[in-house]
């Protein structure tokens, strides 16, 4: 058995409603994926299958969300060795030592090129840093994130396609389940 990390983009389904992570795990199961858990409730997946690619596990977590939840939702996999190489990868580690929630990554289904990264520099701050390793887009927001232009241009248009963004707290805890 593989176990893999699924990455919800958006865990809010209309006004008002939210997903719920025990209905997630029960549609992980619904699928025959292994020992489905969350973390936190904000779209955090981790689970064990045989014989899938991350691509075929992708398409059929997508497929069976929109259905169930009534809407389409972006899902990211990645495997666990895949997840625990960009645990390993952070490239802000003396941040996340300080701020560990200003440190986040934007975790790319297709790897992003340089001209992705240089294209959202203008958005960032003098105080924030912004980097790519092996494809996935790092941030370090010196100040609140609520307030930052970088954060806001991380659209899939500006950002090179589909991904999804997690603080270092929740990429630490994720590489902890995966490792253990």
């Amino acid at each position: 058995m593989t176990t893999y990390v699924a990455l919800l983009y958006s865990v809010v389904l209309g006004p008002g409603r939210r997903l719920v992570m025990s209905d997630l795990r029960d549609m992980a199961t619904d699928l025959g994926l292994e020992n489905p858990r969350t973390l936190v409730a904000t779209g955090n997946l981790v689970f064990e299958a045989e014989g899938k690619t991350v691509s075929a596990l992708e398409r059929e977590l997508e497929a069976a969300f929109a259905p169930k939840f009534g809407k389409h939702v972006d899902i990211i996999v990645r495997d666990a060795a895949a997840w625990l190489k960009l645990v390993a990868a952070n490239p802000f580690l003396a941040e996340s030592e300080l701020h560990a929630d200003q440190v986040g990554v934007r975790v790319m289904r297709e790897p992003v090129t340089s001209e992705v990264i240089e294209r959202l520099r203008p958005y960032a701050a003098a105080d924030e840093k912004l980097t790519s390793v092996d494809g996935d887009i790092w941030l370090y927001f010196s100040r609140n994130m609520a307030s930052s232009r970088l954060l806001g241009a991380l659209t899939p248009k500006r950002a090179g396609g589909v991904g999804t963004s997690r603080n270092w707290n929740t990429v630490r805890r994720l590489g902890d389940m995966v490792a253990s």
